[in-house]
């Protein structure tokens, strides 16, 4: 082949999204999530100029799709493949986790480096919109059922329950409680008020919005200041301290994308202008510890560190070095993480698609809306410039990235399973078992009503012995004291009832 690139490096040549508004469309125009992939994937292949679309697809060896929650099939790619005219091996993610995509492109990175494979598929989508719609207008959707049972090719990554019976208990139910924990956490450490900290998440916020605001396939494309997202109202309500609506994930949207990578043989080939390339330099993936309560520090990530390190040494590259980055975003603290981890500044722009609460959160597939937007500002790009996508999954627990490139890697690509080296885990144990018992206060959250009354408050506490004791509280008056300043690195009195006292 012409140039000095290497026939088996893996060349992401098609990128394709899409963004659907159910409450605009009629019943007959809201297709399955398969579909909505199948789409996003004949969009890549349009977007890659190949001489023959047909050609690519017919090359493509490993189709990995990332199961969304709209459509719970255990097989997605098997749908997508029919709907396509193609029946390759399917992959896919586990049924709960936004670093599916980039682990799965990393995986197929690997095979087509090491000539196992010549062209794969990554795509995924999410409608939880047209579910709500569909729920509002009183229609059905017709879609195929959705067959749980039904076994991939490849099962790339299982399940695995997200918290003990102690978290659970607490109140732990969802990620919307376990980030404002992480959250609260930062503050601590950073030595912040109340106030300040607010201010710091929300110029985060106001930042990335203005991002969105020009994405075409933005579910929010609209700025906010600083001020609008830190303030309460009716369309920004209290949901989790120190959470407004606005800092939040937002799940409910209809959106698909699809990258189609393929080895540098392949892509000149198929006559893939040589500008449509974009290189994959190396990728990572690891876990930090998986429960929450048994992180020995909330506010710092070891796993993300760890990819950072294997990924950045492999691809040569450092930091500083990154022009293009998008940092997984479902919540500011999870931003933060990633920005310590790695290294980057958070007053620099982390996001190419505006994150997961104005961009959108679709399920389990964000992460390759944000591998589409890395490889299309590399495109644009002068050569040697870099870009960095990152995934995360659950409580901020499992994380996966890729460094990506507008010119080859001086390296073959390669992705590894990094070592965290983890420190001990912390015993954590609920507040019942130790009443009577001091703690000092380290992290909390309050749960907020919809009418921004408290539901209930969870509390994260430090015994005297070094375990983690974790209570809730429903009392209006100790809620309240949790949002204060000064509530964190306090005594608190722990109770039989699994609560404790100011």
């Amino acid at each position: 082949m012409s140039g000095s690139v290497d026939p088996r490096t893996p060349v992401l040549v098609g990128l394709g999204e899409l963004l659907r508004r159910p409450a605009e469309l009629d019943a007959a125009d809201l297709s399955e999530p398969a579909d909505m992939m199948a789409h996003a994937v004949r969009l890549a292949a349009q977007d890659s100029g190949a001489a023959s679309q047909d050609a690519l697809l017919a090359k493509v060896g490993a189709l990995a799709a990332v199961p969304p929650a709209a459509w719970p099939h255990g097989d997605p790619g098997q749908r997508v493949g029919v709907l396509l005219g193609i029946a390759p091996p399917t992959l896919r993610s586990s049924l709960q986790g936004g670093n599916g995509p980039q682990l799965l492109l990393n995986l197929l990175c690997g095979r087509i480096a090491r000539g196992e494979l010549e062209a794969g598929i990554v795509c995924g989508a999410e409608a939880l919109q047209s579910v709500v719609q569909a729920g509002k207008r009183g229609i059905d959707l017709g879609w195929p059922e959705a067959d749980a049972s039904a076994e991939p090719d490849e099962l790339v990554e299982g399940e695995r329950a997200p918290s003990t019976e102690a978290e659970v208990g607490a109140g732990v139910l969802a990620p919307i409680m376990a980030y404002p924990l992480i959250e609260n956490a930062h503050r601590a450490a950073a030595g912040r008020s109340v106030a300040d900290h607010l201010d710091v998440i929300s110029g985060l916020w106001s930042r990335f919005s203005a991002v969105a605001a020009e994405q075409p396939c933005a579910w929010t494309p609209q700025r906010f200041s600083a001020e609008e997202l830190a303030t309460a109202s009716p369309a920004n309500r209290k949901v989790t301290f120190p959470y407004l609506k606005l800092h939040n994930s937002n799940i409910q949207v209809d959106q698909a994308a699809a990258v189609i990578v393929c080895s540098a043989a392949v892509a000149e080939e198929l006559g893939v202008p040589r500008d449509r390339w974009v290189f994959p330099h190396a990728g990572a993936q690891a876990a930090d510890e998986w429960m929450l309560s048994h992180r020995r520090e909330l506010h710092r990530s070891p796993a993300i560190a760890a990819c950072g390190r294997a990924a950045f040494a492999h691809a040569g590259v450092d930091a500083a070095q990154l022009t293009h980055v998008d940092l997984y975003s479902c919540f500011p603290s999870a931003v933060q993480l990633a920005a310590d981890a790695l290294g980057l500044p958070l007053d620099r722009q982390l996001t190419m698609t505006g994150g997961l609460t104005f961009f959108g959160g679709p399920g389990n597939n964000y992460a390759t809306h944000g591998i589409v937007a890395v490889a299309r500002a590399l495109r644009a790009s002068e050569p040697g410039t870099h870009g960095l996508a990152t995934a995360l999954g659950w409580y901020a627990t499992k994380h996966a990235l890729g460094v990506y490139g507008s010119s080859a890697p001086e390296r073959p690509f390669a992705a590894f399973d990094a070592d965290p080296e983890l420190p001990e885990p912390r015993e954590s144990v609920p507040a019942a078992s130790v009443a009577g018992s001091e703690a000092v206060a380290e992290t909390c959250t309050v749960i907020y009503e919809r009418d921004g009354s408290g539901s209930y408050g969870i509390l994260f506490a430090l015994l005297d012995d070094g375990r983690r004791a974790l209570a809730q509280t429903r009392d209006a008056q100790v809620m309240e004291a949790m949002t204060g300043d000064g509530f964190l690195g306090s005594r608190v009195r722990l109770n039989a009832e699994g609560g404790f006292s100011l």
